[in-house]
């Protein structure tokens, strides 16, 4: 969850309205499946069936593979609530190192050890395949549990962040009611708003609202008796 900065923001039932992906980087797009979203709280991992779901829009895994994972899930609810539970403490990591990583070392040995904790527990394959569009992409092949390995691809893009130095370049949107993350790949590097269709323009309407009713903002003087 967000935890105390976005404020007075209700916490209602979660919505199931579609994910985003905004994020630029695979990690930072998980960290925003716990969104908010015409002001309402928006959790993309609310179930394990919304987790796969998840997995397959953002390309981790394959329709295939998605379905049989909820087959499985059937099969093993234990198992997968397991998952979901594991999923929902990385995001939890991940979204500190976003926020904080950059300038805090110890959010950076918290966010290295979980990492390496979720790495050391999955046993399978690592391939390259080839997607429907004809590109490639890494994937992780998980050996017996089915469960294994999902947050692999994820945990991944995360490492690179730290590899790469990436963390500097790791943005909150600027927005009073938003808390997703984003890379910022500008050339000056001062990208604010997630998305300027939705974060960028209430901002500037904020701004023409502020001018609008402030004389001195529009250049007009006003006239004392």
């Amino acid at each position: 969850m967000f935890g105390s900065s976005l404020g007075a923001t209700t916490r209602a039932p979660h919505a199931a309205l579609a994910p985003v992906f905004l994020g630029d980087r695979l990690w930072l797009d998980f960290v925003n499946t716990d969104d908010v979203q015409r002001g309402t709280p928006v959790d993309a991992l609310r179930d394990f069936g919304a987790f796969v779901g998840w997995l397959e829009l953002a390309g981790v895994v394959d329709a295939e593979r998605a379905a049989g994972l909820r087959r499985r899930a059937d099969q093993q609810p234990a198992g997968a609530a397991a998952a979901l539970a594991e999923a929902r403490r990385v995001r939890t990591v991940l979204r500190t190192l976003a926020e904080r990583g950059a300038a805090a070392e110890p959010v950076r040995v918290d966010a290295l050890a979980e990492i390496n904790r979720v790495l050391s527990r999955s046993a399978g394959t690592r391939r390259v395949d080839v997607r429907s569009d004809g590109s490639f992409a890494r994937s992780f092949v998980p050996v017996g549990d089915a469960f294994a390995g999902l947050m692999i691809p994820v945990v991944d893009s995360a490492a690179d962040a730290l590899i790469l130095s990436e963390l500097s370049r790791v943005r909150r949107c600027a927005g009073a009611r938003c808390a997703r993350v984003f890379y910022d790949a500008t050339k000056n590097g001062r990208r604010r708003w997630c998305d300027m269709a939705t974060c960028g323009n209430r901002a500037k309407a904020a701004r023409f609202r502020a001018r609008d009713e402030r004389p001195e903002l529009r250049g007009e003087r006003t006239v004392t008796a």
